[in-house]
């Protein structure tokens, strides 16, 4: 494979990556807004939280930060032990 190739495919690979990202947070959302509507048993302050890294997560994705949304809502799945 030559050098123009082997660059081709790895940014191809960076941009699949980043578009994998944006998908895995709307699901991410889905989940945690699925699992809070069955009103989970958690103290307030938990319950605080999940909330808040959920606004969290969705406004870093909306802002293109997918890692990050996806880093931020995985805290909230953990609370709501939801995988």
């Amino acid at each position: 494979m030559n050098k123009l190739a082997a660059s081709a495919l790895a940014a191809t690979l960076i941009l699949a990556s980043g578009s994998a990202l944006a998908f895995h947070c709307p699901a991410d959302m889905k989940k945690i807004d699925e699992a809070m509507s069955k009103n989970p048993k958690l103290s307030a302050e938990q319950m605080a939280e999940v909330k808040k890294y959920r606004a969290e997560g969705e406004t870093l994705h909306k802002a293109g930060k997918h890692q990050a949304s996806v880093d931020t809502l995985a805290k909230a799945m953990k609370i709501l032990n939801v995988k």
